[in-house]
């Protein structure tokens, strides 16, 4: 390739994934400003209340990351499809991702209205916790059943390029819980004071609205709508290629989520001052990946368009150029986070004892969001672009239920170390994984087109 050629075809690269990049962004903070709303303003109903909603929201983390995985799919399939100009296909792919979400949405559903008490002794076995969090998981059913239709609807979405629908949405289901937090928490306007509870209502009804908008862009959509038609399409080998493709991300992303919540059950039985701190943490670490995670999803996209073309040079040279982005957002994550630091010590109300853990828990996601940022621009932004998704599952289920989760359990109870040596030790694991993930992108095994011809020929 010429050197003009190379350059046009760089600034048309940086064109396509600011123009992607910036919404997702903008989604993403703020879905990391509602948590952080939520800790802010239980901040001023009591640790008990932050250590519970913290750890009852890991069964949201858990199940966003399946929703994350089955949109991860139907991504995968729909953008080198949508790269193809096969339009049907992508219908049929959304019908597929929606039978499986509306499926565990209602397993889930079902078990924390069922048995909220028992999923809170998993965590913690603070009576007072369980309590509170086992209110917080029975209102967070409506939440639940919203939620598997919108992720998988709006991953489509995102997959064709139509990445504005969601962050206009997220903003929309962002101020309205923003709106009902203060009033049910604080008991605004004659409301009852809830606590804990009332951020669960508040996020439940913001996806019932956030639902409504999808239906309410449904309609105007001339490409791709959320259609009930859509889950009776069939179509063997799409659904054999989803199967193939999305399991292995779902499970990927499942096994990942899972073991971050074990990282919080061993933070969680080390004392409530450890939770508390944690879910700090979580939140000013959530802001400094923002724009890292923003990269992956959009280098996704981009690069399975350019390989349903069957542009495979210029997919490879495009992946370089997303790393390069990658980096350059990690650091400035790191620097974030340092930055912010300060101001969260000043305003967090938690015991001494809490605060000296969040010092130190900061300064180590400093360095820790370029592990992060690095593994997840690979993994799920460009092997998944490329239809690999095995090696994501596998490599995350070595890194962290062989490695860091072992470890985790040895240091915190066998050797008893103390909580900040044993947050390190945890933060370990995506630093574990680097020279794997990088042997493998350098190998190129990842770069193929998963589209077929002649799909829905009678």
């Amino acid at each position: 390739m010429k050197n003009g050629e190379y350059r046009e075809e760089s600034r048309r690269f940086y064109r396509q994934i600011t123009r992607l990049v910036l919404p997702i962004v903008v989604q993403n903070l703020l879905s990391a400003a509602v948590s952080s709303a939520d800790v802010i303003m239980l901040n001023y109903v009591g640790q008990s209340s932050i250590s519970a909603v913290s750890l009852a929201a890991q069964y949201s983390s858990i199940l966003f990351m399946i929703y994350y995985g089955l949109g991860t799919g139907a991504t995968m399939l729909c953008a080198q499809y949508y790269g193809k100009g096969d339009m049907r296909a992508i219908q049929a792919v959304e019908g597929i991702g929606l039978r499986f979400s509306l499926a565990l949405s209602a397993v889930f559903a079902a078990a924390v209205l069922l048995c909220p008490e028992l999923l809170m002794r998993l965590f913690t076995n603070d009576p007072e916790l369980i309590g509170i969090g086992a209110v917080y998981l029975r209102w967070m059913s409506i939440c639940y059943l919203c939620w598997g239709v919108t992720e998988v609807y709006l991953a489509v979405l995102r997959s064709i390029g139509q990445v504005m629908v969601s962050t206009v949405l997220n903003a929309v289901a962002f101020f309205l819980n923003i709106i009902l937090n203060a009033v049910f928490i604080f008991g605004l306007f004659g409301a009852p004071k809830l606590g804990a509870a009332g951020v669960a209502i508040a996020t439940s009804v913001s996806r019932l609205a956030e639902l409504a908008g999808c239906l309410v862009v449904s309609a105007r959509n001339r490409q791709i709508k959320l259609d009930i038609r859509y889950l009776f399409i069939r179509n063997r080998m799409l659904l054999a290629d989803f199967v193939k493709l999305s399991l292995p991300a779902l499970a990927n992303d499942a096994i990942w989520g899972t073991a971050f919540s074990m990282y919080s059950v061993i933070l969680g039985h080390m004392g409530s001052d450890a939770v508390a701190a944690n879910s700090f943490v979580t939140v000013v670490r959530n802001f400094g990946t923002i724009l890292c995670f923003g990269f992956a999803s959009a280098g996704g996209i981009l690069l399975g368009n350019v390989i349903g073309e069957n542009k495979m040079e210029q997919a490879r040279r495009d992946a370089g150029r997303l790393m390069k982005l990658t980096v350059a957002s990690g650091a400035l994550g790191g620097l974030v986070i340092l930055g912010v630091t300060p101001l969260v010590m000043k305003y967090a109300d938690l015991s001494q004892q809490a605060l000296g853990y969040l010092r130190v828990m900061l300064l180590i996601n400093t360095y820790y969001v370029m592990g992060a940022a690095v593994n997840t621009t690979l993994i799920a932004g460009v092997f998944r672009a490329g239809g690999d998704s095995r090696f994501g599952l596998i490599c995350d289920s070595v890194a962290m239920w062989c490695y860091a989760v072992p470890l985790g359990f040895a240091a915190a109870f066998l050797f008893r170390l103390p909580v900040t040596w044993v947050y390190f030790l945890l933060c370990t694991d995506e630093f574990i994984k680097w020279p794997a993930v990088i042997r493998h992108y350098v190998s190129g095994k990842w770069l193929k087109n998963i589209t077929r011809d002649g799909l829905f020929e009678a």
